[in-house]
């Protein structure tokens, strides 16, 4: 169970899924795109055991459920939310400028929120009401108008709860790669968006990743996993307690501890096989063992390169210095330092967003924030004297690159 890892072999693994399933998720893509409706409920049938009467879930329905749901939850979710919105919020202060960088030359840059986006939060195994904050709420600060969200059914009245709550327009009870073809393409229930962002399993990843052409997508974001980097001072109950935290998601899941200390690794594998002994999600865990284990680099230097090389989704840093080591990391998706922040913090409460990139693509993007739900355009506004100023310049170029109307667009108004 708790062994060394190759790297490559196990960054290999962490992407080889997506492309088993690219054939299954394109045939589901056509039946909605050519079924609509009619497509949607006969794969709820056959994925989620369902039969839907109505696809949508009211209004009146998420406010029962944010009305009859435990209040110390409710109470809970919002705390959360104030928290995940104030983050966000800092985010988006300032996004848009205006500066004169030179005498009657101002420059900047308009941030323009998305019209519409879609949401998946995902269910089965466990339902994941914090997630519908996580995309909701960053959405809507910044600023955008139609929020859709689709969840697998049955939709745990908690879901619905946390999505009241963060502000979402409209809910299906969706689930899959159904769900994403159904927000990218539209059918008769469903007005298609601009953009869809959230995790998801292995089918929903792939699905997004097919629909780019209709809309646009966060990043690949799949089954949850964790970098630790540890040196002797780490405490192994804490290490062992933190894989074992992001390995109950899935079975896919995958963890990975790069210490500097042998000892410190087999204290993390003791301290596992005790907790795992009584925990609560033991098959999950059992099976996401698989995917978990360490590797033991020469110096912090190198456990920062190896931990680039893998770019973990999350990566929780438990060294003397963790803030030195920070310094020498590039690749994560988000980063937690020191002892007292557990992942988990970072999954539900202290304010970031926890949707990001998995499998090695955290080299790629970076994790979803207000920005994921707006396009920039740059601004320029130039007085006579401020074109007087790049007037020559503009025109050598253009008649060196044969575009004369360039030049003669400059020109005339220089001399009119």
């Amino acid at each position: 169970m708790w062994r060394p890892l190759d790297i490559v072999e196990w960054k290999g693994k962490r992407r080889a899924g997506l492309d088993d399933v690219r054939t299954s998720v394109a045939e589901i893509i056509s039946m909605v795109r050519n079924g609509g409706d009619r497509s949607l409920r006969d794969l709820t049938v056959r994925f989620d055991k369902v039969q839907l009467q109505d696809i949508a879930i009211s209004k009146e329905v998420r406010q029962r459920a944010l009305k009859e749901t435990d209040q110390k939850l409710i109470a809970d979710l919002r705390s959360a939310a104030e928290r995940i919105r104030r983050f966000h919020e800092m985010q988006i202060k300032n996004a848009s400028w205006m500066k004169e960088v030179e005498p009657g030359i101002h420059l900047g840059v308009k941030l323009t929120p998305l019209r519409r986006i879609g949401a998946y939060v995902p269910g089965g195994r466990a339902s994941y009401p914090s997630t519908a904050l996580m995309c909701v709420i960053p959405a809507k600060v910044a600023g955008v108008k139609e929020v859709v969200c689709c969840t697998p059914p049955p939709v745990n009245p908690l879901t619905l709860a946390a999505l009241e709550i963060a502000g979402v327009d409209e809910v299906y009870q969706l689930g899959g790669a159904q769900a994403i073809a159904a927000m990218a393409l539209g059918t008769e229930s469903i007005r298609p968006v601009q953009k869809i962002v959230g995790p998801g399993n292995v089918y929903v990843t792939a699905a997004k990743m097919l629909l780019r052409e209709y809309a646009e997508i966060d990043f690949p974001a799949g089954p949850s996993e964790v970098a630790i980097i540890a040196d002797s001072s780490a405490n192994p109950d804490f290490v062992a307690s933190d894989i074992l935290a992001q390995a109950e998601h899935d079975p896919r899941s995958a963890c990975i501890l790069i210490t500097t200390d042998a000892d410190v690794a087999d204290k993390v594998g003791a301290a596992m096989e005790i907790m795992l002994r009584t925990a609560a999600r033991g098959d999950i865990l059992s099976r996401s063992m698989e995917n978990t284990g360490y590797v033991i680099a020469k110096d912090l230097n190198e456990a920062a390169e190896i931990s680039d090389e893998v770019a973990p989704e999350h990566l929780s840093i438990q060294t003397r210095e963790p803030l030195k080591v920070l310094e020498k990391v590039h690749n994560a998706g988000s980063i937690f330092i020191g002892p007292y922040a557990p992942v988990a913090c970072g999954d539900y409460a202290s304010g970031t967003n926890h949707v990001l990139p998995t499998a090695g693509y955290a080299a790629l993007y970076s994790g979803l924030d207000t920005r994921h739900f707006c396009k920039t355009s740059s601004v320029q506004m130039l007085d006579k004297q401020g074109l007087e100023r790049i007037a020559d310049v503009v025109e050598s170029l253009a008649e060196a690159e044969g575009l004369k109307a360039h030049a003669g667009s400059v020109r005339i108004r220089r001399t009119g």
